[in-house]
């Protein structure tokens, strides 16, 4: 066993469904912070602790929102808990968690730091049951004075041309992935449907029996898939239960250390879970621009490179969390793993994001926190998780495991796959299209329960993508949500609203 193997010795997490005002943010991270402190069984351990990262708060991007939380959240935390500590965080994304997992052991592996605290949360429902009642919340803006050292890339998430189509919103997006995959399966739409609500069933069961789940409620296929009992349609093919839950009070903690430091810690050695692998890396950032709309290279080379660091194959691999904000974002991941969605291993540890909880940035770090619970339960000896940030852009996954491994951690065998993935094509976007146009993907948003707006990708003649609109005619948004209409051509053409497919 090598002394510079990064290990988690200490978890936490907690749901509140309490929504009380008088607990910030800065509360709830102490809070958990503390009990992951707890976790690791020793008492020295917060006198190690020389480095506090923080995932970023989803509530700070919102306009009007972001003036209610606190600044420097990471210096807050340090003094609440008496550390002294260097503090770090990142810019959004799911990804996020693993991302942080991934780069700070190869900080502590060179030496850099001695251990680690990585918390995060999100208080979305209180927040918004405050600001419908007008309860204070003042306090909650109360924050450090030291600006942490900010990691990650900030680019914009979305292209102009695709933000002005709708393709900023996730809950747009992500349906234009599954439009493509039901085309590649040769799926019907029964045949289609059946699939989704069957793997929403099956993350329900984890869901219900997991005490931490937001919604703690088992579904049927039929339910998943049914409008009833207000499980509307968000956009074509997601019903409500399809789509991640933001309005969540959630947090978490885990402390990294290696395990040469762990042992001098007095850490036992049964508390010890460790990172045998980590990966990040990007997909073709603008949707528009990938080749294939349903397919993920970046997971796949981030997969791959993790398990060879950790000197394991996927089938090594007893448990998994995948990240899952939508159905399409599992599925892709799948494949790209080389496993089913069905997989008897199962792809949550938690319930997943549409029925656990999707509490902003921080999702995988609660798939982390069981990822190490589950692993010291001896449910098996090594499990993944993979993260995913923006429109299955940005990705991390870590390798758990019980057993150290053979090798010493060393950061060669931490490729960087970057310049690789970057090296893929992209397709050339004709942002002012006029011509005929060929469907690759396809979506209706709905309002009011009835599908409101049309969004098309697709090519141009010329091999060219476009990003459209249709027209809000009630026959044209019948053909998005009753037909599969990848494949199907039409006339293209821009106006000063924007681009406009007819068919």
């Amino acid at each position: 066993m090598s002394d510079n193997r990064p290990v988690l010795i200490g978890v936490a997490q907690q749901t509140w469904r309490d929504k009380d005002p008088s607990r910030s943010l800065v509360d709830a991270l102490a809070e958990v912070s503390g009990a992951a402190l707890l976790d690791t069984g020793v008492s020295g351990v917060s006198a190690a602790v020389d480095t506090v990262v923080t995932v970023p708060f989803l509530a700070a991007l919102v306009p009007g929102l972001a003036e209610l939380l606190p600044a420097n959240t990471g210096d807050a935390l340090c003094q609440r808990l008496g550390l002294t500590a260097q503090t770090f965080s990142a810019h959004v994304g799911g990804n996020t968690p693993q991302q942080m997992v991934n780069h700070f052991a190869n900080r502590l592996a060179r030496g850099e730091s001695r251990a680690v605290l990585i918390s995060g949360g999100e208080l979305i429902a209180t927040l918004s049951e405050a600001l419908k009642s007008g309860a204070d919340v003042s306090h909650w803006k109360a924050g450090g004075a030291v600006e942490p050292t900010w990691l990650g890339d900030n680019r914009r998430p979305a292209s102009k041309v695709e933000q002005a189509h709708g393709l900023f919103e996730p809950v747009n997006t992500y349906p234009l992935f599954e439009s493509a995959l039901r085309h590649a399966r040769g799926w019907s739409q029964p045949e289609h449907l059946a699939v989704l609500g069957q793997l929403i069933s099956r993350m329900s069961e984890v869901a219900a029996a997991n005490p931490h789940a937001w919604r703690r409620q088992a579904w049927t296929a039929q339910e998943a898939i049914s409008t009833a009992n207000r499980n509307r349609m968000i956009s074509y093919p997601y019903t409500k239960v399809m789509n991640a839950i933001l309005a969540v009070d959630m947090a978490t903690a885990v402390v990294m250390t290696t395990a040469g430091v762990a042992r001098e810690l007095g850490v036992a050695p049964e508390q010890m879970i460790y990172l045998r692998g980590g990966a990040d890396g990007n997909d073709i950032w603008n949707v528009t621009e990938r080749p294939v709309l349903h397919e993920s290279p970046a997971i796949r080379a981030c997969a791959g490179s993790a398990l060879a660091q950790a000197g394991l194959s996927i089938e090594d691999m007893a448990l998994f969390d995948i990240y899952s904000c939508f159905p399409s974002a599992v599925q892709v991941a799948c494949d790209a793993l080389g496993i089913a969605v069905d997989d008897p291993r199962g792809v949550t540890l938690t319930g997943g994001l549409t029925l656990f909880g999707g509490p902003g940035n921080n999702y995988s770090s609660h798939g982390i926190v069981e990822m190490v619970q589950q692993l010291r339960s001896g449910r098996g000896e090594h499990g993944m998780v993979t993260a995913n940030g923006n429109y299955l852009t940005k990705h991390s996954v870590g390798i758990y495991s019980r057993q150290p491994g053979d090798e010493v951690w060393s950061e060669a065998g931490c490729r960087n796959l970057q310049p690789e993935l970057d090296r893929l094509d992209k397709v050339v976007v004709d942002e002012a299209p006029s011509g005929r146009g060929t469907i690759e993907a396809f979506t209706a948003s709905y309002q009011n329960d009835a599908p409101a707006r049309g969004i098309v990708v697709g090519r141009m003649e010329d091999g060219r993508r476009f990003v459209a609109n249709t027209a809000a005619e009630p026959a044209v948004l019948e053909r998005l949500v009753c037909e599969d209409l990848v494949g199907v051509g039409g006339q293209v053409r821009h106006t000063a609203e924007g681009n406009l497919f007819s068919f």
